[in-house]
């Protein structure tokens, strides 16, 4: 496994093309976001993402699955985004928020059948690099907890994670952007009278002081579920 660090105040754009490349190939990478670092892999390409759930351990055809978008223009290419969800997420994003939205059909075949994608547009100039050199999503999926008492501190250490994944023949890179944060999670959820609507089913604060999540809900007229200790609200 290659690692290389790259500063969000400074992107390597010859480091960040180095992990679309590899990407590209199939292969998994570790990368930051806004919140704990993630397992990343191609969305377009059914092997890779296939790969990464087999590494996460979750079922593609049962768990929810998210991506990483570099912006609204390229997500609204992979979900349906109405004019009222448009406006939620622009006030709203780049930020710690997952966006659970109907999937548009251009999802390759892992997605078929499925009818909500969740949606992420990072606050970490490393995660929208990465899916704006690709040129599409990165199916992301939060790098799993451990089992020991630094379990939450692990997943934002590059360092751990790099020990970790070392013997790991699926992670091929893992991407150094200095450690991730946790502060109060919250999970949210908007629950459109029990059924799917072309509306946002649910949003999830993935990781978000209790002041602005508190302030997003009162906006959508959100149920607070109660706090939870990580952002694997999604797979």
């Amino acid at each position: 496994m290659k690692i290389l660090t790259i500063y969000p105040q400074s992107i390597n754009r010859r480091y960040i093309d180095e992990a679309v490349e590899a990407l590209r190939r199939g292969e998994i990478i570790v990368y930051p976001t806004d919140t704990f670092y993630a397992l990343g892999a191609d969305a377009l390409n059914n092997r890779a993402v296939e790969r990464l759930c087999r590494l996460k351990g979750i079922n593609p055809d049962k768990n929810n699955l998210s991506v990483v978008c570099s912006g609204l223009s390229q997500a609204a290419e992979y979900a349906r985004i109405d004019n009222r969800a448009f406006r939620l997420m622009k006030e709203n994003l780049p930020g710690p928020f997952t966006f659970v939205l109907p999937a548009a059909s251009t999802l390759p075949k892992v997605f078929k059948g499925r009818r909500t994608i969740g949606v992420r547009v990072p606050d970490n100039a490393i995660a929208v690099a990465i899916a704006e050199a690709l040129g599409n999503p990165v199916m992301t999926s939060s790098v799993p907890l451990g089992d020991g008492d630094d379990a939450l501190a692990e997943v934002s250490d590059p360092r751990a994670l790099g020990l970790r994944y070392s013997s790991t023949q699926e992670v091929t890179v893992l991407i150094d952007g200095g450690d991730g944060s946790y502060p109060n999670m919250l999970e949210l959820f908007r629950f459109l009278n029990g059924r799917a609507t072309d509306k946002i089913d649910y949003l999830v604060c993935t990781s978000v002081t209790t002041e602005r999540c508190g302030g997003l809900a009162e906006i959508l007229d959100y149920r607070q579920v109660g706090e939870v200790f990580s952002p694997y609200c999604l797979a």
